[in-house]
Formats: C-alpha cells, sequence, structure tokens
C-alpha cells in the first residue's frame, strides 16, 4: 500500500510537470489574469495546491473567466507552489521596488 502511495506521488509529479500543460496554464494564467491585475502579483506568490485552488475560487467569484482551470492550477503549483523559491524583488534604476 505504501509502496504503491509513493508510485502514484511520483506518477501526479510527473504530470504536473508536463511541459505542455505547463504552458497551456501560462497562457491561461495572462488570459485570466492579466487583464485585472497583470501576472506580477501570482509571480510574487508562493502557496500551496490548496491555496491556490482557493485563490481561483476567490477569483472566479470576483468575475475572472478560467477556461482550463486543471493546466492554470497545474501551472501555478509548479512555478509558484510553496516549495518554489521566492523571486529576487525587481528593484528599479533608482533603487526603488
Amino acid at each position: 500500500m505504501k509502496r504503491a502511495l509513493v508510485l502514484l506521488g511520483f506518477a501526479a509529479a510527473a504530470a504536473a510537470a508536463d511541459p505542455a500543460m505547463i504552458e497551456r496554464g501560462k497562457a491561461e494564467e495572462t488570459r485570466s489574469c492579466g487583464g485585472c491585475h497583470g501576472v506580477r502579483i501570482t509571480r510574487t506568490q508562493r502557496l500551496s495546491r490548496g491555496n491556490w485552488e482557493k485563490e481561483l475560487d476567490k477569483m472566479v467569484r470576483w468575475g475572472a473567466t478560467i477556461k482550463d482551470r486543471e493546466a492554470i492550477l497545474e501551472y501555478l503549483v509548479a512555478t509558484q507552489g510553496d516549495d518554489r523559491p521566492r523571486p529576487t524583488p525587481e528593484i528599479s534604476a533608482n533603487g526603488a521596488r
């Protein structure tokens, strides 16, 4: 039983890393999120899968239209998951953030 769960976990991780799914998710992020607040806000967060699901639910309640929820969720978890390093803050030429 334990071995089966470990193998299932590896299979899920491999599916999540599917480059085509990640590209679809990135495009969906731009389409679904970019119109209201841009993608910078999502790219600075580091959330668990469950918290990304809650964020997507909240955005839909606020009026976002998400056509490919599975792809955007996989993209967000793979690139902005809570196990990913925080991005270096962007600093302008005059030193402002």
